[in-house]
């Protein structure tokens, strides 16, 4: 069987799920309360992210009879969808500023995920949560020359399917952003950001008003596969669904799917304190516009409100056999201070005044996943969004929708339906592998 085959049994991995520490986390509302007894269902969600929360609120919608639960470990938007960095962005992660071999899909996907995109601020917009969505365009800016002439080519082939991006020169991008560093950028209007846990709050309304229902403090802990699913909870409640959706994304494996599939990847993201009016004129960011760098290990900007600078990225860390680290790295914070001071040296008295870290699932072809599996096809499935979750995770909720019910056709031929990720091994294996990747991405632009 050797060490690879082995390996599950040997390093189990941890039953636990990280607790959500970041800015956005201050505006999570009270939970609903726990699942309290068996329940007969004819949609299961497990996980009450984007994912969750859009599958539940497309499938109430569509099937109004159908009896729709959101069974969520802790609170709603505990994981990735409450503590990411609030890009709102266009395409797939592998796709993304890239052409693949095929323009006319790559045009296609991107104008999915364009009109997903307006979906989702015309929710936000009809909702009672105010500035969850901000549909203000966003940069994707370029760290050396190669990376700008990459930018600039991908502009004309782009701006030739009908893509409508633009390449900014040096003194508009300083202009907009105050930083002086970049070689070039990449502006996309149909990009912006979102207030991460505002978003979860939108999705949460937005399901429970079409039907669904919403459990908090609900963690599953076994499911047993049939024609009938068996899912059992910590509590020791038991819920039998005809359906199952995984909506767990970097905690999936912890379930027992995807294991080789995707990698729960620590990300580290921060905040300054309030600036000033006058800190704020010296930093220049005249736009507001969000933004991201071009390397790898990529870096990524906003401005808040309040007038707070995060950023996030940059660093990123493996825990050997997917383990969970409650508190954040602070070298990885160390790393990210060091970042926004060499965008705005004029902010070297400031300091970051909150730090939080947490999973996000990664793919070795940095492509996601959505579809079905399981032994009688009743388990279904979005995931392995490698950054681009925020809008990727609500047209997914559509899909998966669509999937369950029958409604596959309009999305035939799409890269990411029932895509097959590459292995990821085992441990030792997966530890070494993941390391080495990360390594290589700390050089590589």
């Amino acid at each position: 069987m050797g060490v690879n085959g082995l390996s599950p049994r040997l390093f189990p991995e941890p039953p636990v799920i990280d607790t959500n520490h970041s800015l956005w986390n201050s505006l999570a509302q009270p939970h609903n309360p726990p699942l309290s007894r068996d329940l007969e269902v004819d949609v299961a969600v497990i996980g009450g992210g984007y994912t969750g929360l859009s599958s539940a609120y497309h499938l109430a919608l569509a099937e109004p009879r159908k009896i729709v639960v959101v069974l969520e470990a802790r609170g709603v938007g505990n994981g990735a969808s409450g503590r990411n960095g609030g890009m709102l962005l266009p395409n797939t992660a592998d796709a993304y500023m890239h052409i693949l071999s095929d323009p006319e899909r790559h045009r296609r996907v991107y104008s999915l995920t364009v009109e997903s995109m307006r979906r989702l601020v015309a929710l936000a917009q009809a909702s009672s949560v105010e500035n969850a969505v901000n549909p203000v365009g966003a940069l994707k800016t370029c760290d050396s020359r190669q990376a700008s002439d990459r930018a600039r080519a991908y502009v004309d082939k782009a701006g030739a399917l009908g893509i409508p991006v633009e390449f900014w020169e040096k003194e508009k991008i300083t202009a907009a952003l105050g930083a002086n560093t970049y070689e070039g950028a990449v502006f996309d209007r149909n990009a912006g950001y979102v207030h991460p846990i505002k978003l979860v709050q939108v999705l949460k309304l937005a399901a429970e008003a079409a039907g669904a229902t919403v459990h908090e403090d609900s963690p599953v802990q076994g499911i047993e596969e049939g024609p009938i699913l068996r899912l059992h909870l910590s509590g020791g409640q038991t819920v039998k669904a005809r359906s199952l959706i995984l909506a767990t994304n970097a905690y999936t494996p912890r379930l027992g799917y995807f294991r080789n599939a995707i990698a729960p990847i620590y990300n580290y993201i921060a905040a300054t304190s309030p600036l000033s009016e006058q800190q704020l004129a010296s930093v220049g960011w005249r736009s507001r516009l969000p933004f991201h760098d071009s390397k790898r290990l990529v870096h990524y900007l906003g401005l808040t409100r309040d007038n707070r600078i995060h950023i996030g990225g940059g660093s990123a860390a493996y825990a050997f056999s997917d383990g969970v680290n409650e508190r954040p790295d602070s070298g990885a914070i160390a790393q990210l201070h060091q970042e926004l001071m060499r965008l705005y040296p004029m902010l070297k008295e400031s300091k970051l005044e909150v730090a939080w870290d947490g999973l996000v699932d990664m793919t070795l072809d940095w492509a996601p996943l959505v579809g079905v599996t399981g032994k009688y096809g009743n388990i279904f499935y979005g995931l392995g969004y490698c950054g681009h979750g925020v809008n990727l995770a609500f047209l997914f909720g559509r899909i998966i929708a669509d999937l369950e019910t029958g409604r596959a056709q309009a999305w035939s031929g799409l890269p990411f339906l029932n895509h097959r990720a590459p292995y990821i091994p085992n441990e030792p294996f997966r530890w070494l592998g993941i390391e080495g990747e990360i390594a290589y991405s700390r050089f590589a632009r």
